[in-house]
């Protein structure tokens, strides 16, 4: 399998891949990703070449998202002073569901931060997403706290909330990288 930095014509195939991952999730009780997500501000990323895709040949096997830039109002002063890469949108096809690929896609993504000059891999998850959040401290992260004030409706609750980071640097993934680097 390869990774590669996702272009343009990659939007509407992750805006559907997305719906994929909501519509699963939805299975398991949970309500994440219930809302489309906006075609601007994804493809937005994908222009900033942040989003990256899995390709086994012709199939998309998973996509992920690694960015310098934090979610607003999760992270401390101090904590974004430290160099840090940011992890979101981590899907999985259906398909390939059960053989770790989210997992490797983690290992990739701290590969990837440390060679950019990261020391942490960290990310957010849904709050009431408990079986997630186990599957992050599973693959070596940590829980960091979580933030529920603060959300963008109202000031509410904020539903991806759930802090977590690992150690960013080499791990075993096992696939080609054809993706741009910038090393520190």
């Amino acid at each position: 399998m390869i990774i590669e930095t996702a272009k343009s014509a990659d939007l509407e195939h992750l805006l559907d891949f997305r719906r994929e991952a909501a519509a699963w999730l939805q299975t398991l009780g949970s309500d994440q990703w219930s809302r489309d997500y906006p075609a601007d501000k994804l493809l937005a990323t994908i222009e900033a070449g942040t989003v990256f895709m899995l390709r086994d040949g012709a199939e998309t096997a998973g996509t992920i998202t690694v960015t310098p830039e934090a979610e607003p109002g999760l992270w401390s002063p101090a904590e974004l002073a430290e160099p840090s890469r940011f992890v979101n949108k981590l899907t999985v096809a259906r398909a390939y569901a059960g053989h770790d690929l989210g997992g490797r896609l983690l290992n990739w993504a701290g590969e990837r931060a440390a060679d950019e000059g990261a020391e942490w891999l960290r990310l957010d998850a849904w709050t009431t997403n408990e079986r997630l959040q186990e599957y992050y401290l599973a693959h070596g992260f940590t829980h960091v706290r979580t933030e529920l004030e603060g959300g963008a409706v109202n000031g509410g609750p904020r539903v991806s909330g759930w802090l977590a980071q690992r150690a960013a640097g080499p791990a075993a993934h096992g696939f080609t990288d054809q993706t741009l680097r910038v090393t520190a």
